[in-house]
């Protein structure tokens, strides 16, 4: 992180009063040698910082010099913001660093233009972090799509739906990243529709840019849409034994799982789960391994058991 620590350093300084290193020590919560580092570092890549000595000193930046931030433009902040969005901060353990450069960039100057970013981002970007499985899909026409749903521009596209090849004029209103699986969200004939991106076969520009429905959500659209694409799957009840928190987790994680309640134990708690079929449930339970237990019912059961002893026999 020294980037965002560098670049907090020039902020601060950018106010217009003196730190010594012992403030900027405890302000970033690093070593005074550290700093010191990095006080170096910024003079000699041309940074005008220099340190006034004595009782009253500390550094301080050539009066009238300002970081180029001020200037950043509408295309950086919502790349900034994507990657806001993104589970990787969370993942890294980073979040609350990135939040603060986000502060610190507001405290550059550039607020509003931040807020009104974040505001375009959240209405036609959706980062749906729940795992579905992985996928090597290729996402040939995401960037043009991407384009037309920030600039509000219809397009015509082509798409594989099974055998045959469909035409379809959408008026894009928004993406959504599902693990690594992208769809696109868009009208078409006045009905809401979403398209997985990587059965697009090809985009062209359509016959004019569009206005979006008024109070369209998509963030709340893909909840719902989500909800009711799993009351339609196939259902296969069981209950199971989870040996903590982090198997819970990898649970909710898999695709086609519905863990409706889970047991107050702090170990080994009872859940209620909803698989799509038979086979599925028994491949889940086989790949939490030793932090699972299915209780029932007895035929899930019992087919866990034998993959279990079919594996054991091929490692024998």
């Amino acid at each position: 992180m020294r980037a965002d620590r560098l670049l907090t350093i020039l902020l601060l300084l950018q106010e217009g009063r003196k730190w010594t290193v012992k403030e900027l020590a405890e302000r970033l919560e690093v070593s005074e040698r550290t700093i010191s580092r990095d006080m170096e570092s910024l003079s000699a890549s041309g940074v005008p910082v220099y340190a006034d000595r004595g009782y009253r000193g500390g550094w301080k930046l050539a009066e009238g010099y300002r970081t180029a931030l001020n200037g950043m433009g509408g295309e950086e902040l919502r790349l900034l913001l994507l990657a806001q969005t993104s589970r990787l901060f969370d993942d890294l353990g980073i979040r609350k660093q990135s939040d603060r450069l986000l502060d610190r960039l507001a405290a550059a100057g550039i607020a509003s233009a931040a807020r009104r970013e974040a505001n375009a981002v959240q209405e036609k970007i959706h980062i749906d972090g729940a795992g579905w499985s992985e996928s090597m899909e290729n996402f040939p026409y995401l960037p043009l799509l991407y384009d037309a749903v920030w600039n509000e521009k219809s397009v015509v596209i082509r798409y594989a739906r099974g055998e045959e090849t469909v035409e379809r004029e959408l008026h894009p209103l928004g993406l959504v990243a599902k693990g690594s699986i992208w769809y696109v969200v868009g009208s078409v004939g006045g009905e809401i529709r979403t398209y997985r991106v990587s059965k697009v076969t090809d985009v062209k520009e359509g016959a004019a840019p569009f206005e979006r429905p008024e109070g369209f959500s998509l963030a709340e659209y893909w909840e719902r849409s989500t909800a009711d694409f799993r009351r339609r799957l196939p259902s296969y009840p069981a209950t199971v034994k989870l040996r903590d928190a982090s198997a819970i987790r990898r649970l909710r994680s898999l695709r086609y799982v519905s863990v409706r309640t889970v047991g107050t134990e702090t170990e080994w708690m009872t859940a209620d789960v909803d698989f799509e079929t038979p086979e599925y449930a028994c491949g889940a339970a086989l790949s939490l391994g030793k932090d699972l237990i299915v209780v029932g019912p007895p035929e899930l059961r019992q087919a866990v058991l034998e993959a279990a002893c079919e594996i054991a026999d091929l490692y024998r």
